[in-house]
């Protein structure tokens, strides 16, 4: 009788939880958001953290609000984000950085990225570009191969484990070629060689590079997004050059601690989606050469995967260690 009794009691919580959300979903929230953003202020993270933040805060009559957490390639903020209460008020900007590439790069987190957070929306995509001095004859990525073939390519990166580094990795092993890292200290210096002929190609995000490639200093040879981006019509993507399944790009998504009530997930996701698909919010992400997306918790749980699977592959391959 008292096993019976257990039962009954559990399953009249269940079916009270079950009413009790949707409930929870209007009512919610009814305080600020805190929205963690783990990098310093300023570059394409802060950019569509504050865009989409100023856009829901509007739309749910509560401020989401914007702190920068910086260090420790993002693993601090996100720690004290995994031991946060779940109860929606703390979110952080999950990352390709932080979610697929540091549980590979670093030998001990500590937290799993996996298990210790919830995806909510992916906001947005960087596309990352590829390109060369302007006065190297490579035009595209078949004469990239040529010249390494008969020589040595130089390319440079604003450090070890950064963007455009792990970015050229993942083209060297698609194009099955050796091009040679040469690290800096900053995007400045490295784009000062590069625009100086003292190294030959980079990647990086396209609003770091667009204003060299407008003024022909530099030529752009591939996209690593599956679609052309309309600020660059004229320039393919890898894929279409004969790599087929290549991507990569900066990606940047709402994710929470573990344990944030299923409605309040939801109300976040389709705030986040609705945000990403305003006007106001669309003209400011192409202004700063941003693909919006605005998906639901399952597409970006299976995005983030994806990426992790891309990138493990990567890191692994190149041997890239941050500790």
């Amino acid at each position: 009788m008292k096993r019976l009794a257990a039962r009954y009691a559990a399953a009249l919580a269940a079916c009270a939880m079950a009413l009790a959300l949707p409930a929870l979903a209007q009512t919610w929230p009814t305080k600020a958001i805190r929205l963690v953003v783990p990098f310093a202020p300023g570059g394409s993270s802060e950019i569509v953290a504050r865009t989409v933040a100023q856009k829901m805060s509007e739309s749910m009559g509560q401020q989401v609000y914007v702190d920068n957490k910086p260090g420790g390639a993002g693993n601090i903020a996100m720690l004290e984000v995994a031991h946060a209460a779940p109860d929606g008020y703390t979110l952080i900007l999950g990352h390709i950085g932080t979610l697929a590439v540091n549980p590979y790069m670093f030998s001990k987190l500590p937290y799993d990225v996996n298990k210790d957070f919830v995806p909510i929306s992916l906001l947005a995509k960087v596309p990352t570009v590829y390109v060369v001095n302007a006065d190297l004859p490579v035009r595209d990525l078949k004469d990239l191969v040529a010249l390494a073939q008969k020589r040595e390519v130089f390319y440079g990166s604003a450090g070890n484990a950064s963007a455009g580094h792990l970015a050229t990795e993942y083209l060297k092993l698609a194009i099955k070629v050796p091009l040679t890292h040469v690290p800096y200290k900053g995007t400045g210096p490295q784009l000062t060689d590069l625009l100086g002929g003292r190294t030959d190609a980079s990647a990086a995000g396209v609003p770091a590079l667009l204003q060299h490639i407008k003024s022909g200093k530099l030529r752009a040879i591939a996209v690593g997004e599956p679609h052309r981006v309309p600020i660059l019509p004229d320039v393919p993507t890898v894929a279409e050059q004969g790599y087929p399944g290549f991507e990569t790009s900066q990606w940047y998504g709402l994710i929470g601690p573990a344990g944030i009530p299923d409605a309040v997930v939801k109300r976040l996701s389709e705030e986040a989606a609705k945000a990403v698909r305003s006007k106001e919010v669309q003209e400011k992400f192409a202004a700063d050469s941003a693909i919006g997306v605005g998906d639901t918790p399952a597409e970006f749980a299976a995005f983030i995967k994806l990426e992790q699977t891309r990138w493990e592959r990567v890191v692994k391959a190149a041997s890239i260690k941050a500790d």
